[in-house]
């Protein structure tokens, strides 16, 4: 047995959402010593300001748990490019995704010296991941068979290796399937839990709109980077060309993030003399797109109904010419909804 201060020793997957929260109380509950991991990609749908790993720092500081944060973004590329066990519904390769999170945990877990890991999931939550055919697939390919405990639903579920070797019990575990969420709030209520400020997460990748760009993303771009995933979530982008394309910001916070993910030799786009976004401008910069891209700008500033507006134009890093302006003519909406992604 692997203990801390004499207790058994377990890795948990900590969102900081409602289902792994509550997971890991109940085997707190229960004597079991928690260390907890928390997973990051660009796509999570937690909107909070902060983000979702300080939602999961600020759950683990309440739960009194010791939490690692672990970014997948850079495993992230490929698994959106070639996942083994295709996508769901949109662009979310869900299977893909968890076995690359169990496989960090079973790292983490043998470096720790841990004896089985803990999640939130629940039987019959969400239709790709969580079925017992899913987490068959993903526990074998991710070299964790029967070391994973979900104490939602693990009264449903055939008996782990834990279970076997008498660290814990079939009657701690729960039996919730579904995807309602009332069982665990009427639980987390029970507990004083009301700090799980996602009840649902989710992530970007499933949602319909999204997927669009995603796949835009990975037809035009032959290499893809981090920032490019980040870029994903701000503004409204348009496809210029097959080796270009323009992210207009929707407002006063995009527009900062605009330009903090804007990379030496992406080009920004600002209004001259009135209020509008900023643009930015990823890929080849001939005539026909930067003119393209300065009229879809002009479209989303004030006075757009003008005849002409004036756009200035630089190049992030200054490393091709000094600022300049064009003078162009607002695109139209039929334009403006061919080119949108």
């Amino acid at each position: 047995m692997n203990a801390e201060d004499g207790h058994i020793k377990a890795i948990a997957l900590l969102s900081g959402g409602l289902d792994s929260t509550l997971a890991v109380k109940l085997m707190q509950e229960r004597g079991i010593y928690i260390l907890a991991l928390n997973f990051v990609s660009p796509f999570c749908l937690c909107e909070r300001r902060k983000g979702c790993a300080s939602i999961a720092k600020y759950a683990a500081r309440r739960l009194g748990v010791k939490v690692r944060r672990i970014s997948l973004s850079r495993d992230y590329v490929e698994v959106l490019r070639r996942p083994r066990h295709g996508y769901g519904r949109n662009v979310n390769p869900c299977l893909d995704c968890r076995i690359l999170m169990f496989k960090r945990a079973r790292n983490f877990m043998d470096e720790e010296g841990a004896s089985f890991i803990i999640t939130g999931e629940v039987l019959g939550q969400r239709p790709m991941s969580q079925h017992l055919r899913a987490w068959a697939v993903i526990e074998r390919e991710a070299g964790v068979e029967g070391l994973v405990v979900r104490p939602l639903s693990g009264g449903l579920l055939p008996p782990t290796l834990p279970e076997r070797e008498g660290l814990i019990r079939r009657e701690w575990l729960l039996s919730i399937r579904g995807r309602s969420r009332k069982p665990q709030m009427r639980l987390a209520h029970e507990r004083g839990i009301d700090y799980y400020p996602c009840p649902a997460g989710g992530c970007l990748l499933t949602e319909p709109s999204f997927a669009p760009r995603v796949r835009d993303l990975l037809v035009h771009c032959q290499t893809i980077l981090v920032n490019d995933l980040n870029l994903l979530r701000y503004g409204r982008h348009f496809r210029l060309s097959p080796t270009t394309k323009a992210i207009v910001g929707r407002s006063q916070d995009e527009n900062g993030k605009l330009e903090k993910l804007a990379r030496p030799g992406d080009l920004l786009l600002e209004t001259m003399d009135r209020p509008g976004p900023v643009t930015l401008v990823r890929g080849s910069r001939l005539g026909d797109e930067l003119t393209l891209a300065a009229r879809i700008h002009a479209r989303y500033s004030d006075g757009s109904s003008d005849a002409r507006v004036h756009i200035r134009c630089r190049v992030k890093g200054g490393c091709d010419f000094e600022p300049r302006s064009v003078l162009v003519t607002p695109a139209s909406g039929n334009e403006i909804e061919q080119l949108r992604i």
